[in-house]
């Protein structure tokens, strides 16, 4: 993906404005301009698309949904963890949280090396800070960290039994 400093830079380029030339017409100080430019600062979409604006163009995002490769241990393990989020509140993180706490200390005696280690230290800094809603981004995220936190969760034994039998059944 072009990072939006990139995008400015090409359509200075393109329509042959300097960097004070679009600090004139934008009223965006040259200094400013040139760390967009050069990456040191990033712009939003918001800055990037009135920069644009003055030389002619306009900012065109495009989103869409992509679907993660997982592999089936990842994928398996992402929906056992989502589902227990959906029980996830303030109340049951206090009913779970000496269940947690447990799992953690034991996870310290046997775990060892990167990145299990510093995974299981972030568990227990969202737990130790009760941040529910960190908790939950871990558990749902598809990002790599989460996907390797959750190899180190020490969410075990708080999905109801029955629950964690549908979800192994859905995933196959």
């Amino acid at each position: 993906m072009t990072g939006r400093g990139e995008v400015l830079r090409t359509v200075m380029s393109r329509t042959g404005t300097t960097q004070s030339g679009l600090s004139r017409i934008s009223g965006v100080r040259q200094p400013s301009i040139s760390q967009f430019v050069s990456g040191k600062v990033d712009l939003s979409d918001e800055q990037l698309d009135r920069l644009l604006s003055c030389m002619g163009f306009r900012l065109e995002v495009i989103r869409r949904p992509v679907e993660p490769d997982l592999n089936r241990s990842e994928r398996r393990s992402w929906e056992l963890h989502r589902r227990l989020s959906s029980h996830l509140t303030r109340s049951t993180f206090e009913k779970w949280r000496p269940t947690i706490e447990g799992n953690i200390k034991k996870f310290r005696g046997r775990v060892n090396g990167q990145p299990h280690t510093r995974n299981l230290r972030r568990w227990q800094g969202l737990v130790e800070t009760g941040d529910v809603l960190g908790i939950q981004r871990v558990l749902t995220g598809l990002d790599r960290e989460s996907i390797e936190m959750r190899e180190v969760s020490p969410m075990g034994g708080l999905l109801p039994q029955d629950e964690r039998a549908e979800v192994l059944a859905g995933v196959g």
